[in-house]
């Protein structure tokens, strides 16, 4: 259900007098687990599965989701339980409308414990308040979720202050190594139609997760940023970074090789909607801004730390270590093909679950604008 279509549900039954009072924060909800009635705001953060875990990602049903006073919380201790029952399943399960997630809501039911944890039940009234939480005031960007929390110090910054700022907040990761990306990609390019696929980035296509290899017509691991671009081959750091590995076709891989992005060329046979030429690679529409955004991230995340590169976007093609082109046709990628369902979540998944940071062109696709100009 797209979320322009939620809105407020109630049942038949009159919403008890609770909520004409101001409601309960989620903390003195917690506090209150006498079967009172109450309304409780707060961020809906996930999807309660056990007493103390709770999924941000890859929702598994529509029954319940976990609200807190902060967005952001991680901590299942400061987090309320809510029982979602069937009149409120479509406009409030998670799995199907995952986007609700960060989205303030107002629940007024009974405050009892719910999978053996503190929680709301048997819901009398559910509605949204609010977007998001709301962000600082910023000449950069639209505000979101993370904006009070994960990118505080960089809220309100253009130019070189936002560039160092993100790359202080983004370099703060998990790092993982070569063999574990096999397993990252099966859940990161998950097919949302089939779970058994991934999406191919540059094909398009919907394979199998068990077919990754180096076999011919196999899937294996794509490093949008090349690593002879680099000098970083596999090793753990930028060769294992998932904000720019992605699943692709080994011919098609081998075909794009080490090319900078840029426009024109010959169809790329294996992959209709892609073209390539000696030295440059243009794909498909739909990953045009995906691309993009994940060649900045790299250019931000790693600036000549750690005995790495300094990797950065120049305007060439066929260039020498540590650039990558074109920067101004990856600009323009970047406003011609705004982030989608399938971005977005394959972010939040690389921070919920495996490095723990994001790439910020996604929450905010105006910061590359902001720092590297139009």
């Amino acid at each position: 259900m797209a979320l322009a279509a939620v809105v407020a549900v109630t049942t038949g039954a009159a919403t008890m007098s609770a909520s004409a009072a101001a409601p309960l924060t989620v903390a003195a909800a917690l506090s209150a687990q006498d079967g009172r009635s109450a309304a409780v705001t707060g961020y809906i953060v996930g999807q309660p599965t056990a007493t103390n875990t709770v999924i941000k990602s890859g929702f598994t049903g529509d029954t319940a989701f976990a609200i807190a006073d902060s967005a952001a919380e991680s901590s299942t201790s400061r987090m309320l339980y809510v029982q979602v029952t069937a009149a409120y399943r479509s406009a409030f399960g998670l799995q199907s409308n995952p986007g609700l997630m960060g989205r303030s809501v107002t629940v007024t039911g009974t405050l009892t414990a719910y999978f053996s944890h503190g929680g709301l039940k048997d819901p009398t009234a559910m509605s949204l308040t609010g977007s998001s939480p709301a962000p600082s005031a910023s000449p950069t960007g639209s505000g979101g979720p993370y904006d009070n929390t994960y990118y505080a110090s960089a809220i309100g910054k253009t130019g070189s202050s936002l560039r160092t700022a993100l790359h202080n907040i983004i370099k703060v990761q998990t790092k993982i190594t070569y063999d574990q990306v096999w397993e990252a990609l099966k859940v990161t390019d998950q097919d949302p139609n089939n779970a058994g696929n991934v999406i191919l980035i540059y094909s398009g296509r919907s394979q199998s997760k068990s077919t990754n290899g180096g076999g011919v017509n196999d899937w294996n691991r794509e490093h949008v940023w090349p690593q002879s671009h680099g000098s970083f081959g596999t090793a753990t750091g930028p060769g294992t970074d998932l904000h720019h590995l992605r699943p692709e076709d080994v011919t098609v891989n081998s075909t794009r090789g080490n090319k900078d992005f840029d426009l024109g060329g010959s169809t790329v046979s294996e992959a209709p909607g892609n073209y390539t030429d000696a030295d440059s690679w243009e794909p498909r529409n739909a990953v045009k801004g995906d691309v993009a955004r994940m060649i900045m991230y790299m250019a931000i995340r790693y600036e000549g730390e750690d005995g790495w590169p300094n990797l950065e976007m120049n305007n060439s093609v066929n260039g020498s270590v540590p650039y990558l082109g074109r920067l101004s046709v990856l600009l323009q990628w970047n406003l011609q093909d705004p982030p989608d369902t399938f971005e977005k979540r394959r972010n939040q998944v690389i921070y919920d679950s495996w490095q723990g940071n994001r790439n910020p062109f996604i929450d905010h696709p105006e910061w590359a604008t902001a720092i590297w100009g139009g």
